[in-house]
């Protein structure tokens, strides 16, 4: 049986104020069901979805620009801001690129984060959050099978935000969301010195495998051990490639790069 699509922009029942409002924007933003860069509905529709009146949505919106939630460009909508890439300041950002030593802590870090977040998600996740799953592991597959590397890096990372939205938690989900952040940006180390290692591709793709299917067998205490064996692997690569010498073309890579973007 298909169900009914839900609106994001649910119609207020009670007290149709700018405060309602913002709250339930708000909400849509903690949950990450609106991420950074989507755009919200132009005013009209909008106010209509709310059943609100058009002064009290600008109301609610400008209210929400103060907070930094959301941006609007003149004459081009209204867009959720960058809060995720908010977490970690600029200066820190910079100061963990310098340092190489930061890449095992975080390792260390995300180990843990991840194993809880993997055993949260065989525990609660949804029909739909399994659907999600499913999904994102078939793009996986037929990236691998294709020999589509950067496919299958993006799957990787679709992969593990899922695995955080279906553990349910949402102060996990915001912090898994800075991390993947900086790990896309070459923060830490390109992940295609990880890829690198014979055989490597075929063992992360099984990794991949061996918690999604944890997670899909409701199984928390091996959806845990299967997401740190997940990291221990990418914590050997990463020492392998450290004591091989290619950390410091790897560094100078990461350098050349954030000074291409700007600093971004």
């Amino acid at each position: 049986m298909t169900e009914d699509p839900i609106d994001l922009y649910a119609r207020i029942r009670h007290s149709r104020t700018a405060d309602e409002v913002i709250n339930q924007i708000e909400l849509l933003v903690l949950e990450g069901i609106l991420r950074d860069g989507d755009r919200l509905p132009g005013e009209r529709d909008l106010s209509k979805r709310f059943d609100v009146s058009r002064p009290i949505l600008r109301e609610a919106l400008k209210e929400l620009e103060t907070r930094g939630l959301l941006i609007s460009h003149h004459g081009g909508g209204t867009f959720v801001a960058d809060v995720i890439g908010q977490i970690f300041s600029k200066p820190v950002v910079e100061l963990i690129a310098r340092h190489p030593q930061a890449t095992q802590d975080y390792l260390e870090y995300r180990r843990e984060l991840e194993g809880l977040t993997a055993e949260l998600a065989a525990r609660r996740a949804t029909e739909f959050d399994r659907d999600i799953l499913t999904r994102i592991m078939s793009e996986m597959r037929a990236a691998h099978g294709n020999g589509s590397f950067d496919k299958e890096l993006a799957a990787d990372i679709d992969l593990h935000n899922a695995i955080g939205e279906s553990a349910h938690n949402i102060i996990l989900l915001h912090t898994l969301r800075a991390c993947y952040r900086l790990l896309s940006n070459g923060i830490f180390f390109h992940r295609s010195i990880v890829f690198a290692a014979p055989g490597a591709s075929d063992r992360l793709l099984a990794q991949h495998e061996a918690i999604y299917d944890a997670i899909m067998a409701a199984d928390p205490q091996q959806a845990r051990a299967a997401a740190q064996a997940h990291i221990d692997f990418i914590i050997t690569a990463t020492r392998e490639a450290e004591r091989s010498g290619e950390w410091t073309r790897i560094s100078q890579l990461r350098i050349q790069q954030r000074d291409q973007q700007g600093g971004a």
